[in-house]
């Protein structure tokens, strides 16, 4: 988890191909991570609702929905490998002095990995061959292992930005290991959450997006319907509770990493009454150019009064805090995050303010325009998010006990940059792949609805009828589903 800047001129030359490498791998498997920890909680609630009220098309898209899960499971599977491998060969300094003392959250990340491995599995075999109530009981775990898996990787990172829960010795080794420390550091709390609603809000604007485009170009049955009410729904009730997150996990990065906060605010010296820059470019010389300034705002948004203290960059040596460029490029993703999220709120009001006045959707197609952008829009935000949080901490891997530099491996950047060559056209091939399936996905499920004429029917448990549509049909339940409806 690093960035492509670095820290200083004099920094080993291996540095930069690893930083690339860990950038490039983590900003690509990251575009994934929110389907994979939010998509099992939107099939699993819609497949209840399809159960409880006997609604076929919610039942036929939660079938679809978990065959684009587990297709997205395989496409982390690849994605986080070669993750995980990064870590051990990019950054041998950091696991071999640390790994006992973080390594427990890459453990329980491994554990949920397999977990829902095997759910799934089941989860998709039980389409065809469970009584409904059955198959729907046995789905109902999944959204609790992607949160496990969320759990670990998030731990082993507030972890680096807080680390706790050891004692050094002598030679500056740690010692004395508490887990429970390690894990549940100061950090960890606002920035799990801050994570998981992030996902929930990526997820369901992603998924919500291919049916508003779908409603643009004139697909308004209730099929499309649903497959747009559902996941927006749950984006927009968690939208506002994230940006209240965001908020505080900002003020949690105020107290707890100070410089990192000057950073994200581009504040050079400390003082009260500090001015807030929307945008703005920060000079090694500490003037800002660029940008809005608004006078008092920073104080008042750190801590609620104008005389607030904020603590500025120079605070530390030059050597132990973020360079004017890295200060620049995580206030920069820093606002763009803020600005994103504000919009979000707005469409997420928009649609709230009329489903409670008036119960019933938007109709203007500008809001179906802003619904299928929010998708790509989030997707952008967690990208800022990350490297906000990956940035602002440099040039420490672990904040205030390892720097960057001393981490690093020790192989030849000629090497690092030929496997970082071939990550990429790995990674591309992974990618093309998850695409071209995921259209062919698209296409099939287009000629079952429209080029084969109606849906057959579906009794009040979505099942087919035998007479009608052989068992190896489109459908969600074959004829030997009995179990009854919830």
């Amino acid at each position: 988890m690093h960035t492509l800047i670095l820290a200083a001129a004099d920094v080993p030359p291996q540095m930069l191909p690893a930083r690339s490498m860990m950038a490039f791998t983590l900003a690509s498997h990251i575009i994934i991570v929110p389907l994979g920890v939010a998509l099992p909680l939107i099939t699993v609630i819609t497949h209840g609702y399809a159960l409880r009220r006997g609604d076929a098309d919610a039942l036929l898209l939660a079938r679809r929905w978990s065959a684009v899960m587990a297709v997205r499971f395989a496409i982390g599977v690849v994605t986080g490998t070669v993750l995980s491998f990064e870590f051990g060969l990019l950054w041998p300094g950091m696991m071999g002095r640390w790994g006992d003392v973080f390594g427990l959250g890459f453990g329980v990340e491994a554990w949920a990995f397999f977990l829902e491995a095997v759910l799934i599995a089941v989860y998709l075999f039980g389409w065809r061959r469970l009584p409904s109530r059955t198959h729907f009981l046995l789905g109902l775990p999944l959204p609790f292992v992607a949160l496990l898996g969320a759990f670990g990787i998030l731990a082993a990172n507030s972890w680096m930005n807080t680390p706790r829960g050891f004692t050094l010795d002598a030679a500056g080794n740690p010692v004395d290991v508490d887990v429970r420390k390690a894990i549940f550091t100061p950090m960890f709390g606002p920035e799990y959450w801050h994570f998981v609603m992030a996902m929930f809000v990526t997820a369901g604007y992603v998924v919500a997006g291919v049916y508003a485009t779908g409603w643009l170009r004139g697909r308004r049955d209730r099929y499309h319907r649903l497959g747009f009410t559902i996941p927006f729904t749950l984006a927009a009730v968690c939208t506002p509770v994230q940006f209240m997150l965001g908020d505080s996990i900002a003020r949690q990065v105020f107290h707890k990493q100070p410089v990192k906060f000057a950073a994200m605010e581009i504040v050079w010296n400390t003082d009260t009454h500090v001015p807030e820059y929307l945008y703005g470019r920060l000079h090694p010389d500490g003037t800002v150019s660029g940008g809005i300034r608004v006078p008092q705002l920073d104080s008042i948004l750190a801590g609620f009064r104008p005389d607030t203290k904020v603590t500025g960059l120079t605070s530390v040596p030059a050597s132990d805090r973020p360079t004017a460029t890295q200060a620049t490029i995580a206030h920069f993703t820093f606002d763009t995050m803020v600005f994103i999220g504000s919009a979000l709120v707005l469409l997420a009001l928009w649609y709230g303010v009329l489903w409670l006045w008036r119960r019933r959707l938007p109709a203007s197609p500008w809001f179906y325009r802003a619904a299928a952008c929010a998708g790509v829009a989030s997707v952008v935000a967690v990208e800022c998010g990350w490297i906000t949080t990956e940035v602002g901490r440099q040039p420490w891997i672990v904040y205030q006990n390892m720097r960057v530099a001393e981490a690093v491996t020790a192989t030849r950047s000629t090497s690092l940059w030929i496997t970082f060559g071939v990550v990429v056209l790995v990674y591309v091939f992974v990618f093309g792949s998850f695409l071209v399936v995921l259209l062919k996905m698209r296409s099939r499920w287009r000629l079952a609805d429209e080029g084969g004429g109606p849906r057959p029917p579906r009794d009040a448990s979505g099942r087919t009828a035998p007479e009608t549509v052989p068992p190896e049909s489109d459908t969600p339940y074959g004829p030997r589903a009995t179990g009854s409806r919830l």
